[in-house]
């Protein structure tokens, strides 16, 4: 769900209530109620196309996820890593190590191949928080009080 996207428009007709719904959303979000019900709705697509994925706001915006378990991406990029070590069974290494179940797991990968983009952003944005926090880390390395409490 990321990227600028080629806009058109069509016209609908919502109940009082859902029109209702939506400005109290939209108010409460700070964004305008065609944006939030263009997110609501894609999000909506996707969650019908691939149940047991949900969506979920943080800091760095809305994410896919599996209901009740980690980020997509979490499991994605676990899935690359196995990959990588030419694993024989990418899945049955991500779910041995992670417990997670396979379907879990295949679940995941489906939706990273209909929407790689998102997915491979998240993993980016990750990569990236990471080496800012190594960086950090390596320029404050820790005082004698912090190692001998340690």
């Amino acid at each position: 769900m990321s990227g600028a996207k080629r806009t058109k428009s069509f016209s609908a007709r919502f109940s009082a209530d859902v029109v209702a719904m939506l400005g109290a959303r939209s108010e409460r979000l700070g964004e305008s109620k065609a944006r939030v019900a263009e997110r609501l709705i894609e999000e909506g697509l996707r969650i019908e196309a691939f149940p047991g994925i949900v969506f979920r706001s943080g800091p760095t915006g809305r994410r896919a996820g599996i209901a009740g378990g980690p980020d997509v991406w979490e499991i994605v990029r676990d899935l690359k890593g196995v990959a990588g070590e030419r694993e024989k069974d990418p899945v049955e290494a991500v779910a041995s190590v992670t417990g997670l179940d396979r379907t879990i797991v295949k679940l995941a990968a489906s939706y990273y191949a209909a929407y790689p983009d998102d997915i491979d952003e998240r993993i980016w944005m990750n990569e990236q928080a990471a080496e800012r926090l190594r960086h950090v880390l390596d320029s404050h390395p820790p005082t004698p009080a912090a190692q001998s409490a340690a």
